[in-house]
């Protein structure tokens, strides 16, 4: 059997965003699953606008450029089958991984990798998924200190960037082949057993109570005294458990 030749891995020490670089190589037409990693991003953006910033070399910094055989209505669907795939990254180097709703991955409720998701629809749909994974860092400042940890501070120990990003690569096109092919049911029950949000008490845009389930098109289903609600969007704040 032929093998499809892998996608190019772009390497950047330095940029403002890979997801900046991730759409303007789309619009030369690289290939669908070319990766952009870089060693530092003075832009790099999160989730609700906030900027993703680290040290050189300290971090996983990735882009994967996608073009997603999905409805642009399911492309969100993408950010917890990465999710899924980020933790089982992290599982293999030795952490505990959970994920937060929609796509925070924790370890010990501390922060250890972020997803952003953007995408655009010009020529042709293009999604830029952006990963940010901590991975050397032995200290963060004290706003973030106990908010924040790496695969360092996990494990003690953490390989080189580009073994992380290998296996992340890995990862993240079987889960998106499942995605593609078997629909959102695998990477929901894969993203329940993974959750560490299920079960809690949460506050998310107003509405106050506990995380059920997640539902078949991604929401996050809280009950809360007037019953269950569907949550599509926001920041979760996860408090004690129930």
């Amino acid at each position: 059997m032929t093998m499809a030749p892998r996608a190019p891995v772009v390497h950047l020490v330095s940029v403002d965003s890979t997801q900046r670089v991730a759409f303007a190589l789309a619009a030369q037409g690289t290939p669908d699953g070319t990766v952009v990693i870089a060693d530092v991003q003075d832009a790099g953006r999160g989730r609700r606008g906030r900027t993703w910033m680290a040290e050189p070399g300290e971090s996983l910094l990735a882009s994967i450029v996608c073009r997603p055989r999905l409805s642009p209505a399911a492309w969100p669907l993408l950010s917890l089958a990465t999710a899924v795939a980020v933790a089982e990254t992290l599982a293999e180097l030795g952490v505990s991984p959970r994920v937060k709703w929609p796509n925070d991955v924790l370890a010990r409720e501390r922060k250890i990798a972020g997803i952003l998701l953007e995408s655009r629809i010009e020529s042709e749909p293009v999604v830029a998924v952006g990963i940010g994974i901590n991975v050397h860092q032995r200290a963060f400042p004290p706003d973030l200190g106990d908010r924040a940890t790496s695969v360092w501070r996990e494990t003690g120990r953490a390989p080189a960037v580009p073994v992380v990003l290998e296996s992340l690569v890995v990862c993240f096109g079987a889960w998106r082949a499942r995605l593609e092919g078997e629909g959102f049911t695998p990477v929901r029950e894969r993203w329940r057993a993974l959750s560490a949000t299920l079960g809690a008490h949460v506050s998310v845009d107003g509405t106050n109570g506990v995380a059920r389930d997640l539902d078949d098109d991604g929401a996050l289903l809280v009950e809360d005294a007037g019953g269950l609600k569907r949550i599509v969007a926001g920041e979760v704040e996860h408090a004690a458990r129930r």
